[in-house]
């Protein structure tokens, strides 16, 4: 007999009928000999009616009262499905998120999960009774029971707590598509269906506007190793698996905001490789990066910088065994990129750097906190290491230093992050936890598993950057205390030296709506920090390709930059980490982007799904 844990969304209890259906799937579950928890969030549209409402009364609504109104939506749900699991015979209870126990932050609209007392839960299941829960609520633990609210995938976020909480054997996530797709299939219709996918791609796919899971519930799958399974909710299909490692315990108190970092990793054997000055437009990449992965060479991070007037620079790092094979590779091209350029001021140049090391900190805690990325930055400006070159995703963030000051930061950051020396880093497939604790046996997944667009972001670059140690904490700093979340984050190769001061180019992505006041708020403190203007562009697309087997796959990124320069669409950003490369493109071009590297990788099945409106 197995503990499950089942989700169903709004779509999938829209109606009368489909809490009937929902039921008898419930029913059927019990009945071969399992015991249930079910969360459920509010019917349909319904909470985008309430929100309706509320506007309809006032412009700026009071965020106490919006978390009132909107738990209301869930609590229909429950009682509804709970009366018709009562007329099949089976005994059922509904409760609200405060009954069963679960304990927020005092924060409104966007609580996060401290813990939850699972005592009353863990009665009524041992009764033999199914709890039907209502996702997306809490209450707060400041001592006056406010009614408190997740935000956007909460009922995934409550799901996946609770059934860590419980130790839950594992969590079906139901939903209104099959399961896990290679990509959107409202914008790709042959988008085929994945049989397992893991955590950390999950998580960037997920980060990335792949709405089937939240983020915030992967995270918690990931750090205690719950899994899940998404299924939908109209047929009896096996869905996607989301596999996790088998963790190291984990504290259940402060369940969503405990330690962010779970690792301090760092490789010395690594070199870099700059390209300065290439021309700014398409097919430069993939001409660079396919000659290199004919030539076998593996690339780590690459990132490509915003241009400066009509070229750019492209920077990767290799390790050191390779490093003349790269820089052969690199140096034999530039010439045929220079007689595409002014000849007289935009020759590419090839720059070489030895006795570099990477440092990074690794965890699934650092989603949605802007602090984190910026406690990095600030304590290795405390330790004076300077930071070459930034690469982040949602699992990780990469800096390059000198190799000489790599036990340095090393040292500093596992102070900083309280991690014991020796600790393992995050992310590795080893172990995979699948239902009844059994294990998955790890296999070679394809190079990428799936491709996303995020057409929410706008695009910062500060100009004239003071390179020297402190100045990306300053500046990520100054965002975190703005509550400013950073995807990427690009530090241009080129160097100029402006009043005996060496400076660079920043550029980074935030989401759209942070845009302007970043923007503001950076152009307000240029003069006292030093650096020269902000610019701002918000029409741009990012697509990207995630998978854990393009580790040791050279011509992964090549076969994506061709893929755009086929189709003329200009690469204007390009940042990646271990499992995820990502591009800036023209926003006009993000949907067909997104197409043709979907298309590239052989991704597309026979079948289209139709996501039920």
């Amino acid at each position: 007999m197995a503990l499950i844990v089942q989700k169903y969304g709004g779509t999938s209890v829209g109606s009368v009928e489909r809490i009937q259906a929902v039921a008898q799937r419930v029913y059927k579950t019990v009945k071969a000999g399992n015991s249930l928890v079910v969360v459920v969030s509010a019917m349909g549209k319904t909470t985008d009616g309430l929100v309706k409402l509320a506007n309809e009364i006032s412009s700026n609504p009071n965020r106490r009262e919006m978390d009132m109104l909107l738990s209301t939506g869930e609590q229909v749900t429950i009682a509804l499905l709970s009366m018709a699991l009562q007329e099949l015979g089976q005994p059922a209870i509904s409760m609200t998120g405060a009954q069963v126990g679960i304990v927020t932050e005092a924060e409104h609209s966007r609580a996060r999960i401290l813990h939850i007392e699972t005592t009353r839960l863990t009665r009524y299941i041992n009764a033999g009774k199914v709890v039907v829960v209502a996702g997306f609520q809490g209450t707060s633990n400041a001592g006056e029971m406010e009614i408190t609210t997740l935000g956007r995938g909460g009922s995934d976020t409550s799901a996946v707590a609770i059934a860590a909480a419980l130790q839950a054997n594992f969590c079906e996530i139901y939903t209104d598509v099959p399961g896990i797709l290679t990509t959107d299939p409202r914008l790709v219709a042959e988008a085929q269906l994945m049989d397992d996918i893991t955590c950390d791609e999950m998580l960037e796919l997920a980060s990335l506007g792949a709405k089937v899971l939240h983020p915030r519930a992967v995270e918690i799958a990931r750090n205690y190793g719950v899994p899940l399974v998404v299924r939908s909710s109209w047929t009896d299909a096996p869905g996607t698996w989301v596999t996790s490692a088998k963790p190291q315990g984990r504290s259940l108190i402060n369940l969503e905001i405990a330690r962010p970092v779970d690792a301090v990793e760092f490789d010395t054997d690594q070199a870099k490789v700059a390209l300065l000055r290439v021309p700014d437009k398409p097919g430069v990449a993939a001409r660079l990066f396919g000659e290199i992965s004919r030539q076998k060479v593996d690339v780590d991070l690459i990132i490509q910088s915003v241009h400066e007037g009509n070229s750019n620079d492209i920077a990767f790092t290799v390790t050191t065994p390779i490093l003349k094979r790269a820089e052969a590779v690199t140096a034999a091209i530039a010439p045929a990129l220079r007689s595409q350029s002014n000849p007289k001021s935009d020759e590419a140049e090839v720059m070489v750097e030895h006795n570099i090391a990477k440092v990074s900190i690794a965890g699934a805690g650092m989603i949605g906190r802007p602090g984190v990325a910026a406690k990095m930055f600030a304590t290795l400006a405390e330790a004076g290491v300077n930071i070459q070159m930034i690469s982040t995703s949602e699992v990780k963030v990469s800096c390059v230093v000198d190799a000489a000051e790599c036990d340095r930061a090393v040292n500093a950051l596992r102070s900083a992050f309280e991690i014991e020396a020796g600790g393992q880093g995050a992310g590795s497939r080893g172990e995979l936890l699948t239902p009844n604790s059994s294990l998955l046996t790890p296999h070679s997944p394809p190079p990428v598993r799936g491709v996303a667009l995020d057409l929410n972001q706008a695009r910062l670059a500060i100009r004239q950057l003071p390179d020297q140690p402190g100045m990306a904490a300053k500046l990520f700093g100054l965002l975190a205390q703005h509550n400013i979340s950073v995807d990427m984050i690009i530090q241009s190769q080129r160097c100029r030296v402006i009043d005996g001061i060496p400076r660079r180019d920043i550029a980074f992505t935030v989401s759209r709506i942070d845009g302007e006041s970043a923007k503001k708020m950076l152009t307000q403190v240029a003069a006292e920090l030093g650096w020269s203007e902000v610019v701002l562009d918000s029409a741009i697309a990012k697509v990207s390709i995630v998978g854990a087997g393009m580790v040791g796959q050279p011509g992964v990124a090549a076969k994506m930059f061709e893929a755009l320069a086929e189709h003329q669409i200009n690469i204007q950003m390009i940042a990646t980490s271990e499992i995820k490369i990502s591009c800036v493109v023209a926003q006009e071009q993000g949907v067909k982007a997104l197409q043709v590297i979907h298309a590239a990788f052989g991704l597309a099945g026979s079948e289209k799904f139709v996501v039920p409106a």
